[in-house]
């Protein structure tokens, strides 16, 4: 009877260990150390360079866009992350290489066309060429969300007319094809 009870204590201590991982119970506390967010990097929206040419006026031109972002411009937040706004250089060359037309745009040269949420909150994201039309060349420009994942924006129709004079005015057709006409000096200004 004896060799019972050994069996029997020994079994249920066999049970015990293995149910419990064969560890023993442990008055430890266990926390884990607080992890601390570090602010997320800045971001680019990514830089680039364009090259296109144009028929116009009865010439061929060299149209190139430089965009990249400018940490000397305010930076923007959307949410938790931080993006550097962005400086566009549109320069145009003539057949013979010679400089027509060069300036940098921010989003700055956009603010009568936007709101105080896209001045604040939006960036420039970009201008591309759209088409040589009589005396102007047409360029499609927008300002809005930095996230790339957003289509939140403003689009603006910029105009480089044969003297070099630039006319901005808002889009009301999202398609670049179709430039918005208005006669108002207030939604069209030479610049």
């Amino acid at each position: 009877m004896k060799n019972i009870w050994f069996l029997a204590i020994l079994l249920l201590g066999a049970f015990t260990m293995a149910s419990c991982g064969g560890k023993k119970p442990s008055n430890d506390i266990i926390a884990h150390k607080p992890v601390i967010a570090k602010p997320a990097k800045t971001q680019k929206m990514g830089d680039y360079k364009q090259q296109n040419s144009a028929q116009w006026i009865g010439s061929t031109y060299k149209i190139n866009i430089d965009f990249r972002a400018d940490a000397s411009l305010p930076v923007i937040s959307e949410g938790a992350q931080k993006y550097y706004d962005n400086r566009i250089t549109l320069q145009i060359l003539r057949k013979d290489g010679s400089e027509f037309f060069k300036r940098e745009f921010t989003k700055a040269d956009f603010s009568s066309y936007i709101d105080a949420n896209y001045s604040k909150k939006g960036a420039l994201l970009g201008i591309v060429f759209d088409k040589a039309e009589g005396d102007n060349l047409v360029f499609a420009a927008s300002v809005g969300s930095p996230d790339t994942s957003s289509d939140d924006y403003v689009p603006l129709v910029l105009k480089i007319s044969r003297q070099g004079g630039v006319t901005i005015s808002k889009d009301s057709q999202l398609d670049t094809g179709a430039v918005e006409k208005s006669s108002s000096d207030d939604e069209n200004e030479a610049i």
